[in-house]
């Protein structure tokens, strides 16, 4: 019976894409970094939702440079790169989309 399941569990990891993996970790991380910054000027729902907006709008390598500031408060230069991703168009859009103050 055990087998049964295990089978599956393992055909299923086997699928997994080590870079989307590595990807999604990653993001994971940058979330952690960019959530605190958002939040000094939003509430937490706002800013979760802001957060998500910033890093859809972040490239890959921005992503990556984001997550290097996890377990450390994020610095001038890191919330300078926030800042300016939340300016691009396609964030500014998802904030509008969900009803979120526009950043100036």
């Amino acid at each position: 019976m055990t087998r049964l399941f295990l089978l599956p569990a393992v055909l299923l990891l086997a699928a997994c894409d080590p870079q989307a993996l590595a990807d999604k970790t990653t993001r994971n991380l940058a979330h952690g970094v960019v959530l605190p910054v958002v939040s000094r000027d939003l509430p937490a729902g706002p800013a979760e939702q802001a957060t998500d907006c910033i890093l859809n709008a972040a490239s890959m390598p921005e992503i990556r440079a984001l997550a290097r500031d996890t377990g450390v408060e994020a610095g001038s230069q890191t919330r300078e790169n926030i800042r300016n991703i939340a300016l691009r168009p396609a964030a500014q859009s998802c904030f509008a989309a969900r009803g979120l103050p526009q950043v100036r």
